[in-house]
């Protein structure tokens, strides 16, 4: 040992590093790169997560029979969670906004892949205006778009309804029974264009050689479309139906709007979202912090149950 090291010195080597400093160098520069993101990534979504987990498992306890007494929390981790499912305001906004994703998530998507085909046509002439007149609505912001319809749906001064008033016709856009296919509506048109992008990016990286083999097959364009394009897509198909499954779960700006003009058809509970937000306004944090839990677990449930039934049968 003593030998080895005075030949090194001797012949002016450096002596190698220990393994275990090699191995600290390598996990520095991770570390490094890693690090703005983990920090970013904890204070802006696990530690808000974290809060409401926590304020949602808490009860306020008042004393003086709640008679202007001061309110205490204190430790219940089911108090709230029971209030949910004895809550008929907030199961009722759950199952409006799963109706309004079962029905508007597939005609969005419908009407998005159908765009995305015909801009992909070969006879179709003037592409690039079409593609920004469809993504243009995209582009309006969500609050601007339900002020712009909540004038076109107003009861009192509706310009669609003035104009089929000589046939008769008057359409109750704020009636409780078409209500949520206005708002739903609004939600097509703003977002239809921006998932024709994504699917329309999706059908260029097809090869080239794929459709021409086709079409010396004799295939049809509608036949192409159908048995080549369509199942190509088919992962950008699903990445927007999942992101259009959290979107429905966040509905809140277009029925927020038009709350306004509906006469009552939108209440503060019309969605999860604005059923917790009435919780805040009404200094409710436990309430609102449970309500919150439970629709990021559905929309997790349901997210990965459209994962795991689109990817059956892939392996």
């Amino acid at each position: 040992m003593s030998a080895s090291t005075s030949l090194g010195h001797a012949s002016g080597m450096k002596p190698r590093p220990k393994p275990k400093a090699r191995t600290s160098g390598r996990l520095r520069t991770p570390v490094m790169f890693l690090a703005p993101f983990l920090i970013i990534f904890i204070a802006m979504y696990l530690v808000p997560i974290g809060f409401a987990l926590q304020q949602s498992f808490l009860k306020t306890q008042r004393s003086g029979l709640g008679l202007g007494g001061p309110s205490t929390p204190v430790f219940d981790p089911w108090f709230n969670y029971g209030r949910i499912f004895t809550d008929e305001a907030f199961i009722g906004s759950l199952g409006r906004v799963l109706v309004f994703g079962v029905v508007q998530v597939p005609l969005m998507l419908g009407f998005a892949l159908l765009l995305a085909l015909l801009l992909d046509s070969k006879s179709i002439r003037g592409k690039s205006f079409f593609r920004l007149t469809s993504f243009m609505p995209y582009a309006v912001p969500g609050v601007i778009a339900a002020l712009m319809w909540s004038f076109l749906y107003s009861p009192s001064s509706s310009p669609i309804n003035n104009a089929l008033a000589p046939l008769g016709i008057d359409i109750p856009f704020m009636s409780e029974e078409l209500v949520l296919w206005a708002v739903a509506n609004i939600v097509t048109w703003g977002w239809t264009g921006y998932n024709m992008i994504i699917i329309y990016s999706a059908i260029q990286t097809i090869p080239a050689e794929v459709l021409e083999s086709a079409k010396l097959d004799g295939a049809s364009p509608a036949r192409i479309a159908w048995n080549i394009k369509i199942p190509m897509v088919r992962p950008a198909i699903i990445l927007t139906a999942v992101f259009s499954i959290i979107g429905t779960a966040q509905l809140f700006n277009e029925p927020t709007v038009l709350q306004a003009i509906s006469g009552g058809s939108i209440n503060s509970a019309f969605t999860p979202l604005m059923s917790a937000r009435a919780a805040v306004q009404s200094q409710d944090y436990a309430y609102a912090g449970a309500q919150s839990v439970v629709l990021a677990l559905l929309v997790g449930v349901l997210s990965f149950a459209f994962f795991k039934l689109t990817n059956r049968g892939e392996k």
